[in-house]
């Protein structure tokens, strides 16, 4: 007998094929079998906003969720009869980390860097603060400086690197400190009640990082880069959490292990008793 599952995973090269490499042709039909089964409650866990959410689902035919946990952890949303709602108790949870200081104010507090070039103003919120950066620049000390600079501003920050594989860019996220991808699986989690062992999570990159080398179940779909997959396992054993972590592959199921069919292999090697009810 299968328990509840609350199924959160990312968008873009997770359960959407725009990354380089192959989707198998039934991989989406399987997910799609995953999310309809009545114990599973899906979550969108996503760098997106709101509208591009929408716009993902309608465009590659995915699975309506209940719930979307958008802008890299900083807003989360309720679906109900095709309408959202903002969760706004988790917008005055998040704000603290920022100590009453604005958009704007962060802002200027980083315009002396000069790698940063600041991204689209509909990929901007109130606690998400998002730049592009090369990727041939010294990574480590530009988050170095922008450390110093939020230090100097007395904000508590997190800073999530990922890289877009398409544009060939390094994408910088400057979020409250409890606002990444982790903290909002966590606030749903408390909020609806569910157990650790209730929990999935798949994921293919450097924002979901959080996530991966966390005691939540996660799933690092084949797709992934190889930099994201030694650094996950890295980091998770030095978590203690390297039995949380499944690195989905190509070559252990029919399906493979490239986007959603990787997220349905990873299910499966988590919950057993979902492989049985997905071949009824």
């Amino acid at each position: 007998m299968m328990h509840r599952l609350l199924l959160c995973t990312d968008m873009d090269r997770t359960i959407i094929p725009n990354g380089r490499q192959p989707e198998h042709p039934d991989g989406k039909e399987r997910f799609h079998q995953l999310c309809g089964l009545p114990q599973v409650t899906l979550v969108y866990v996503t760098g997106r906003h709101l509208q591009l959410v929408n716009q993902a689902i309608a465009d590659y035919d995915l699975p309506n969720p209940d719930y979307a946990i958008t802008d890299v952890g900083t807003k989360i949303y309720r679906r109900d009869q095709s309408q959202w709602s903002e969760m706004l108790t988790w917008q005055t949870q998040i704000a603290a980390d920022w100590r009453g200081k604005t958009h704007g104010q962060l802002l200027k507090a980083l315009e002396g860097i000069p790698e940063l070039a600041l991204q689209e103003k509909s990929k901007q919120n109130d606690f998400k603060l998002s730049y592009y950066l090369p990727l041939n620049v010294d990574q480590d000390n530009i988050l170095k400086c922008v450390e110093q600079q939020l230090d100097q501003l007395d904000v508590d920050a997190s800073l999530i690197w990922s890289i877009d594989e398409q544009e060939q860019v390094g994408l910088l996220d400057v979020l409250p400190r409890n606002a990444t991808k982790l903290h909002g699986i966590e606030f749903l989690q408390q909020q609806l009640g569910y157990g650790l062992q209730e929990i999935i999570f798949a994921g293919d990159s450097g924002n979901d990082l959080p996530v991966l080398i966390s005691s939540i179940r996660s799933i690092l779909v084949a797709n992934a880069e190889t930099e994201i997959k030694q650094q996950s396992l890295e980091l998770a054993k030095q978590n203690g959490c390297e039995d949380s972590l499944y690195l989905a592959r190509q070559e252990s199921s029919p399906l493979g292990g490239n986007y959603s069919a990787g997220v349905v292999q990873g299910a499966e090697f988590f919950t057993p008793e979902i492989g049985a009810l997905l071949k009824v």
